[in-house]
């Protein structure tokens, strides 16, 4: 039980994926201007996360090592979460169609995401059970959301603010980021 809270932890805050690993920065500058959008694209990527690193854990385990195709394995897993996200846009379309109004936006951008990506790779480079795996995956996808809903708070909060017009926009934005990558480093001290 101590392992899978080290996990959690870990991925969370230690080695958040976008302030310590520096992925998914494409989503968490573009989709985190309201709080709205970026707990959308949060618990969108958290559900694709999961999903893809369960798919991805069984096909290295079972397709990959077994017939010795592990180099395969970045493009076999980018295949393998494209479709993965095509499946699902088209099964909420027809199952939730509520769901895939509030999420519609958000799937297509998780195609191109690294997050998920780097999730998957790194799970199985980890060589986690499929448990461990699936923990880590979700408390990743917990970390990201969590980076892109403080960044969307920050954000909201500049605009309401007297930024100096040199600084306005995407300057200030990546000096807010640099701040919260900072912060986060705080937690690595932490350890078990």
């Amino acid at each position: 039980m101590l392992q899978y809270l080290s996990i959690i932890i870990t991925a969370i805050f230690v080695n958040n994926i976008v302030f310590s690993q520096f992925l998914g920065i494409c989503p968490f500058l573009g989709v985190s201007k309201k709080i709205s959008s970026a707990s959308g694209m949060g618990a969108a990527v958290a559900f694709v996360m999961v999903i893809a690193t369960l798919v991805t854990w069984l096909l290295q385990r079972y397709l990959l090592i077994p017939f010795d195709m592990v180099y395969l394995q970045t493009i076999v897993f980018i295949l393998v979460i494209a479709a993965l996200v095509q499946v699902l846009e088209i099964v909420m379309k027809k199952v939730a169609p509520a769901l895939y109004q509030a999420l519609g936006v958000f799937l297509p951008l998780i195609t191109t995401n690294c997050a998920v990506l780097g999730v998957a790779i790194m799970a199985t480079q980890k060589d986690f059970s499929l448990a461990m795996s699936l923990v880590y995956a979700a408390a990743t996808a917990a970390g990201f959301a969590l980076a892109l809903v403080l960044f969307a708070g920050i954000r909201e909060q500049l605009e309401l603010t007297d930024v100096p017009k040199p600084m306005q926009g995407a300057p200030v934005a990546l000096i807010c980021a640099g701040l919260l990558a900072m912060a986060f480093m705080g937690f690595s001290g932490i350890s078990f």
